[in-house]
């Protein structure tokens, strides 16, 4: 399945602006055949505009999530954007996937909230493995900060995922993690990793961009530098078959071992 990743940190603060956004690349994805348009972390409000995080957040099934199954079948593709959840007193940071013909697919709130701004912010998700069906593939979900906890990776693996979305706001000193970590999660859990990041300026934030799309053999299909940019590759199903079976990590685990550790 062709993935479009959409490095972009879009019009902080302005909803009705981000979704102007992610229909022009949802269209130029499109024109690529992707069957998959990702965005980064909080695209449809912005990361770090403070308290206006609570006033624009929306539920899952909201005003902004029927414009984006608008979008998706408008343009005959799959998105999965995310944005700040709100279900009651509570808000969430979290990723919805839309399939191609507007249908809600899955839902994901983030378990690891990183600082203090999304802890202050957030609540964190209760669910580390959230999983949908798409075109032939098992899509898994989780943001930024939960790829970089191994368990949760590995729980993604164990649990079958095939393409693990990452909607992300990486910033700077921590490009490492893009350039370097996230290819060694696809490598070591045998799966794609497709991780979308925001890039530019927000207050004194400064994002690394660099969104990758990792294959099970630790090779980067495709790589963003570091300005606003759409990029794509392909997840190819037959390519990761072969490579789990060349690959035994999975197999060669010994859980006895290792024993419940917290």
């Amino acid at each position: 399945m062709r993935t479009a990743l959409l490095q972009s940190s879009g019009r902080p603060g302005s909803v009705a602006g981000n979704l102007k956004v992610l229909d022009e690349a949802a269209g130029r994805a499109a024109a690529t055949g992707a069957g998959l348009l990702v965005t980064s972390e909080l695209f449809l409000t912005g990361y770090a505009i403070g308290d206006d995080i609570g006033r624009l957040a929306e539920p899952a099934d909201g005003d902004a999530a029927d414009a984006v199954a608008e979008t998706a079948v408008r343009h005959g593709l799959a998105i999965a954007y995310s944005y700040p959840e709100r279900d009651g007193d509570a808000v969430y940071n979290s990723v919805q996937l839309i399939r191609a013909d507007g249908t809600r697919l899955a839902n994901y709130r983030k378990t690891h909230l990183f600082g203090c701004f999304e802890q202050e912010h957030f609540t964190p998700g209760g669910r580390p493995v959230v999983q949908a069906e798409l075109n032939g593939l098992t899509v898994g979900l989780v943001i930024c900060y939960d790829v970089e906890f191994p368990e949760n990776v590995r729980a993604h693996a164990l649990a079958g995922t095939d393409l693990l979305l990452v909607p992300t706001a990486l910033m700077h000193p921590f490009q490492f993690v893009a350039e370097s970590l996230v290819p060694v999660r696809a490598f070591e859990n045998q799966m794609y990793v497709a991780y979308a990041n925001r890039v530019g300026t927000e207050g004194d934030l400064e994002f690394a961009g660099l969104s990758v799309l990792a294959g099970p053999d630790g090779v980067a299909r495709a790589r963003a530098g570091r300005a606003e940019e759409l990029v794509c590759a392909d997840a190819d199903p037959e390519f990761l078959a072969a490579s789990r079976a060349a690959n035994p990590y999975l197999h060669d685990r010994r859980p006895e071992l290792y024993g419940p550790r917290t």
